[in-house]
């Protein structure tokens, strides 16, 4: 906290109240002893104080109405506020699971179209909208690659292999479904190396896990390759569609190869991500898999009905309770109307044109360890300045004085001193050239005074933490 700044937690004062309590509706009891404390030292404080004490914090927050979010892998964009008026509207807002079928044909009618678009986005036709969440998609695919072999006899296939530059869960999803994880490497393109691949891929291999763009914000130049070398040696290609924002209406990965794809509905299709809000992550599949997709999946009779359908005896099972997170299913499903399918495509078209804009903006004050066009997203390293006794951490710290929230960093892996920056389609160039000009002018500082990125930030309500104290012993009491 600076020093010229008041006060914001020492408010309570004896006598102050902030709410009245109703009177007792029922009969008084005496509370039990050994839940009751002789010291309770609660604040006194008026409402005006409780209102002011969280708005000023709200204020302290980045978000993305208010700030320039760059998270690499990310994609923390600015989504269409009417999207969040729909989904409050009563009729998908105040219905219930347990209703009859009958009485929620609307929400089912677009549960069921949703499922077709996605189908369509992604080449591949069956879609279950299960999943809360992307790595819940990605439990899925693994789940669902497991029930296939298994369905064909070929339990032996106990293997996925896994890129250096795919997504950091698809390891952990894999193993959850006790698989055994093989890491393939990276080419000097940045892409997966096929020839260690086709090493790789015996007749172990339950399949591939794979993120297209990878995480390097690269496209895979040699898809047609890699499908072909785990389509021979008998496994499946999961696709992690995080990065879908880079291909949508320009690729549909079941046409690349792909057999399993989830969306993160929240990061490609107008569900504010972040927060630990809900998220929703869509599975789509080839149809020789669709047996296996999670239950239950929307469907319509031949008298023009919407039903849930349960009766799927070689299915995964349910993924979660009830029909998964609808509201984000009403978002995506009135950002994909609204856009249509040029829209889409014009995303795709800004995304990366924004993430190339930057990179060329950016690529002589720092290291770029892969010498390529990027798609929506680019990772540069700062080795260079790290030569001069400043870290990655430092530059992201030295950011937020200059008014913009940090991009990811140190990941992936396999870039040392990474920053990984995602512009994303809604940004101006406007955004993009503060932005642009604050981390060039941190790239002098680190030649010119590097002792002042050191202490970074100077200008923020806090400054900087020991991260590793704070998340091996975190302090999360208010002791005045």
């Amino acid at each position: 906290m600076k020093a010229s700044e008041p006060l914001l937690f020492e408010l309570s004062a004896p006598g102050r109240k902030g709410c009245r309590l109703p009177e007792l509706d029922v009969p008084e009891a005496p509370l039990p002893a050994e839940y009751l404390r002789e010291e309770l030292p609660l604040p006194e404080v008026s409402e005006l104080d409780v209102v002011r004490h969280f708005t000023r914090l709200s204020q302290l927050n980045y978000s993305v109405d208010t700030h320039f979010y760059p998270l690499g892998s990310c994609t923390m964009k600015y989504n269409p506020k009417v999207n969040e008026e729909l989904a409050r509207l009563p009729g998908f807002a105040q219905i219930h699971p347990y209703q009859d079928e009958a009485t929620v044909q609307g929400a089912l009618q677009l549960m069921y179209e949703l499922q077709a678009f996605l189908g369509e986005i992604a080449g591949l036709p069956a879609v279950s909208l299960k999943p809360a969440a992307g790595a819940h998609g990605e439990l899925a695919g693994m789940l669902m690659i497991r029930a296939y072999h298994r369905a064909r006899g070929e339990e032996q296939r106990d293997t996925v292999l896994i890129p250096e530059s795919a997504h950091g869960t698809n390891p952990a999803s894999a193993a959850m479904c006790g698989f055994r994880v093989v890491a393939v490497p990276s080419d000097r393109r940045g892409n997966i190396d096929a020839e260690e691949l086709a090493r790789v891929a015996d007749g172990k291999c339950a399949g591939l896990m794979l993120t297209n763009p990878n995480t390097l914000g690269l496209f895979e130049e040699r898809i047609l390759k890699v499908a072909e070398i785990i389509h021979r040696a008998g496994g499946l290609i999961y696709c992690d569609g995080a990065n879908m924002n880079a291909l949508l209406g320009m690729a549909r990965p079941g046409e690349l190869g792909m057999d399993l794809l989830h969306f993160n509905l929240h990061k490609t299709f107008s569900t504010p991500h972040g927060g630990g809000g809900p998220g929703a992550g869509a599975i789509a599949v080839r149809e020789e898999l669709a047996p296996f997709l999670p239950v239950p999946l929307v469907i319509r009779d031949e008298r023009g009905h919407y039903a849930l359908d349960y009766e799927r005896p070689q299915s995964i099972g349910r993924m979660r309770s009830f029909f998964g997170n609808f509201l984000v299913m009403v978002r995506a499903y009135s950002y994909i109307r609204a856009l249509g399918a040029e829209g889409l495509r014009e995303v795709s078209r800004a995304a990366v044109l924004n993430a190339n804009y930057l990179l060329h903006r950016l690529r002589g004050a720092y290291d770029l360890p892969y010498e390529r066009r990027c798609m929506h997203e680019f990772v540069l390293s700062g080795s260079r300045q790290a030569r001069k006794g400043v870290r990655t951490l430092d530059i992201a710290k030295r950011l937020i004085d200059y008014g913009f929230h940090p991009p990811t960093i140190y990941f992936p892996l396999v870039v040392k001193e990474a920053l990984m920056i995602e512009p994303t389609e809604t940004e101006s160039r406007e955004v993009l050239e503060a932005f642009a000009e604050a981390l060039l002018a941190i790239a002098r500082e680190a030649e010119e005074t590097p002792e002042l990125l050191h202490s970074a930030p100077h200008n923020a309500p806090v400054a900087r933490l020991d991260e590793t104290e704070a998340a091996r012993r975190p302090n999360l009491v208010w002791e005045g």
